[in-house]
């Protein structure tokens, strides 16, 4: 039965003494594309996260774009959390992607 390249090497390739070898979940990070934040976006993330703190809108950040994803109840809510969320510090460019629930 054809197994994986992963699988393959895994079984394979011994790991060299005090070598790094990923986790599960973050081989799966990298299959997705998951970024690691640096400093100054986790900083940025953090003022965001306090600005639509309770609203349950998930927050993506990309240096300096950020990007919100969610439901809101009305067009107003809209408006008013993508307002907010331009108005913290280091924001430059805001993706809304929330949708109202209908």
């Amino acid at each position: 039965m054809p197994r994986s390249y992963d699988e393959i090497t895994r079984s394979t390739v011994p790991d060299p003494d005090s070598s790094f070898r990923p986790t599960k979940e973050q081989e799966q990070q990298a299959k997705e594309g998951f970024r690691m934040l640096d400093e100054d976006e986790h900083a940025l993330h953090d003022r965001v996260l306090a600005a639509v703190s309770g609203t349950g809108i998930e927050i993506e950040i990309d240096r300096t774009q950020v990007t919100l994803r969610g439901q809101v109840s009305d067009s107003a809510d809209l408006t008013r959390i993508e307002d907010r969320v331009r108005a913290v510090e280091g924001v430059g460019e805001v993706k809304n992607d929330l949708v109202v629930r209908s």
